[in-house]
């Protein structure tokens, strides 16, 4: 008998196992619009269901990303036209109870679907979660949804007496926002459309002696706290619009949707930021001897600047707190002591409002 012909036993290797990713985890880079220059330039986005969330950096070494849109807030749909590219789209997440847009697209277009559809399984897994008793057809409509209009209308302000201005609307569900240019970040405005049994109606046309308007076509919102007046270019438009209002007027509110009902009809708006913006800014340079500027300078570019950041900021003392009311309507003073803030006790502020010389009166 032969003897067998063994092989040589190999050493043993040690099994090292590979950890999967976890799922729906995608990273890629996509062209961002700039929120304030308007380019498209390429980021690293990074969508992850650990932390549900999608994440953009402005930098490939970057540790910190630039923003993180929480999955629970966040819709993506296609809109070819308005980025005006065929792969476009646009994702929206709620910042400070306000919607920020961010408008994306990538040359291939396979990987912008790719994108959208893991945002949508990103989501699907979190609904499964929030709504454990829900069947999945119940959560297919919640995974994205498409604006129910969108489009140019004409808009007048509070008191009704001021001209209107022309601006783009989006309709999101019961958010009507409305923004200066299509592509804008955020909305300039947001206002919560409820159901009839919370006091909302549409009506076709504008009241009586209403005047200012260039499009021929109205249309009135009354809600609890105020009406909110529209102009339509056409009949049509006006048609589509009435039409989309209605759908959410005739819907009864779900006990979500309460929470924005308490607090205001108006979620934000446009006077609004634009002054508590703009007006601490100009009226501290003006009182500095500066002509107010038409558009914000950079972060810090001057002292007036910062020191206007810090009012902002508040409280500046701790007997001198500015309500974001003062701070919308804030008047710079120099006051007549020997240095800056001197009349007032603590740490001299850097500028003293009428607020602040409000609050040491009645202190």
């Amino acid at each position: 008998m032969s003897p067998l012909n063994l092989c040589p036993l190999s050493p043993r290797v040690p099994f090292h196992p590979v950890s999967p990713l976890p799922p729906w985890y995608r990273e890629g880079f996509l062209w961002k619009r700039g929120r304030d220059n308007g380019q498209f330039l390429s980021r690293k986005f990074v969508l992850t269901e650990r932390e549900g969330a999608l994440k953009y950096f402005n930098r490939n070494d970057a540790k910190e990303p630039k923003a993180v849109m929480k999955i629970e807030h966040l819709n993506a749909t296609f809109q070819p036209a308005k980025i005006g590219h065929p792969h476009g789209l646009q994702v929206t997440y709620l910042k400070d109870n306000s919607t920020r847009n961010i408008f994306i697209y990538h040359e291939d277009g396979k990987e912008i679907v790719d994108w959208f559809n893991a945002l949508r399984a990103a989501r699907f897994h979190y609904l499964q979660v929030a709504f454990p008793g829900a069947s999945d057809a119940d959560l297919v409509p919640k995974l994205s949804r498409n604006y129910l209009k969108e489009g140019y209308m004409e808009k007048t302000g509070p008191k009704q007496t001021e001209g209107f201005r022309k601006r783009w609307f989006t309709m999101d569900d019961r958010r009507l926002m409305y923004f200066k240019d299509p592509l804008d970040a955020f909305a300039r405005g947001e206002v919560f459309i409820g159901s009839k049994e919370s006091g909302y109606t549409v009506l076709h046309g504008f009241p009586p002696s209403t005047q200012g308007h260039h499009w021929p076509h109205g249309i009135t919102i009354v809600t609890p706290d105020r009406k909110f007046l529209f102009a339509c270019e056409t009949e049509s438009d006006q048609r589509e619009w009435v039409a989309a209002f209605q759908k959410a007027v005739d819907r009864p509110m779900l006990p979500q949707e309460y929470r924005h009902f308490q607090h205001s009809s108006v979620v934000l708006t446009e006077t609004g930021r634009a002054q508590l913006r703009d007006a601490t800014w100009d009226t501290a340079a003006s009182t500095r001897g500066h002509r107010p500027a038409t558009r914000a300078p950079p972060p810090c570019e001057n002292m007036a600047r910062a020191r206007a950041l810090r009012l902002r900021r508040g409280p500046v003392h701790r007997d001198c707190r500015v309500t974001p009311c003062s701070k919308t309507a804030a008047r710079i003073y120099r006051p007549h002591g020997p240095r800056l803030g001197a009349h007032v006790r603590g740490p001299a502020p850097a500028l003293v409002t009428a607020a602040m010389l409000d609050a040491r009166q009645g202190a």
